[in-house]
């Protein structure tokens, strides 16, 4: 009897080993096929510079393929919640896969850390939303650096070609409201889908309007369409686009025919024209130089550096969810939900964070710069 118990005991022992260092079970989708392939590859690439673990706990990483797909994304979602018992997920990369996946992730009570930039994703932060938090900056930041910069243009009448998705909406809803504070009429809004392969009738549309300067508000590689047809229809006025469309497929697809545009950035694509005294200089070289050492000079992306921030907030939040409970219970997936809403200033490549009950986002104005594509490259304009 003596041995049932001692064996009993040491089972229990073992079992509560097991429970103390259970792994931390991390969903990542992201769309690494399809219209949103040089948003989701990138930001892959660095999913695999992760750490192997956060405050001592082993991080376990499940990452699927959504094809920049809404019905895959919530498949996916679906599968990390229901079948893998995910503590977090991070992901997806688009706004509507985001959207797609939201309410799936949400009833399951787990966090959903959104790489993708549309602010219905956060907005308002009730309901499912309570369980949602994004890192790219507000539209609202991006939008009023561009307005500031289309004034000291001398630019009065602004057209936009959006893509017609939440995140088009949202640009574009936040441009109507924004400009007519700054003396700036909207004077057509044309708008496309991902997978068009022309854009011809639009840009016609928008060039009838005879507008001084043209936004586009769009995602991945599609961004480059509209601007190739401007320049190639002689459009001279400014050209602005989204960080949506930061990376080097991007310039690579649209070469010569985007050379002079604007675009607002997160601070980590121009890393070293930085000025010193910002505090976004340091991490964002040091990210800079850990990816472009795993994957090549040049090879940095916006994209990657979402990724790597999103691991770098689990780093600031798991410490406090640990203490009230452990990795695969609901215990900890609440407390992991509450530290992300409680950080402050946690400084990462790309924005300093600070969020709040109604703000899942956190990111303040250093959170975006202007550039000019100067000779194929990103130019940091002062």
């Amino acid at each position: 009897m003596k041995s049932i118990h001692k064996h009993a005991a040491a089972t229990a022992a073992l079992i509560l080993s097991f429970a103390a260092h259970a792994d931390i079970n991390v969903g990542v989708i992201l769309s690494t096929t399809g219209p949103g392939g040089s948003l989701g590859i990138p930001e892959q690439n660095s999913v695999k510079l992760w750490p192997t673990e956060i405050a001592g706990e082993k991080l376990r990483i499940t990452v699927l393929n959504d094809e920049s797909d809404t019905t895959a994304a919530a498949k996916n979602a679906n599968r990390l919640v229901a079948e893998n018992n995910v503590d977090v997920v991070v992901g997806p990369s688009l706004t509507p896969t985001s959207l797609s996946a939201l309410d799936i992730i949400a009833r399951a009570n787990t966090p959903m850390i959104s790489l993708a930039g549309g602010g219905a994703i956060i907005e308002p932060s009730d309901g499912p939303r309570r369980w949602a938090f994004r890192m790219a900056p507000p539209e609202s930041i991006a939008v009023s650096l561009v307005l500031e910069h289309m004034v000291a243009q001398g630019v009065k009448k602004v057209g936009v070609i959006a893509l017609a998705t939440s995140f088009g909406e949202g640009y574009t809803k936040t441009l109507e409201r924004l400009a007519p504070g700054k003396g700036i009429s909207v004077v057509t809004v044309e708008r496309y889908n991902q997978n068009d392969t022309s854009v011809t009738a639009q840009t016609l549309r928008l060039l009838a309007a005879q507008p001084d300067a043209v936004y586009i508000m769009s995602s991945g590689t599609p961004g480059a369409l509209p601007q190739i047809e401007l320049a190639r229809r002689g459009f001279k006025g400014p050209v602005y686009q989204t960080q949506g469309v930061a990376n080097n497929d991007f310039l690579r697809i649209g070469g010569k025919d985007l050379e002079g545009g604007y675009m607002t950035v997160g601070p980590v694509l121009v890393a070293e024209q930085l000025p010193d005294a910002s505090p976004l200089k340091a991490p964002a070289t040091e990210f800079v130089k850990r990816y472009e050492t795993a994957y090549g000079a040049g090879s940095r992306s916006l994209f990657a550096a979402s990724a790597w921030t999103a691991v770098m907030w689990l780093e600031a939040a798991v410490p406090q969810a640990l203490k009230k409970g452990k990795p695969g219970t609901p215990e900890f997936r609440a407390a992991l939900r509450d530290a992300l809403e409680s950080m402050k200033d946690v400084v990462t490549p790309e924005a300093i964070y600070s969020m709040s009950n109604t703000n899942h986002n956190g990111a303040d104005q250093r959170s975006q710069v202007m550039v000019r594509i100067v000779d194929g490259r990103w130019k940091l304009q002062n």
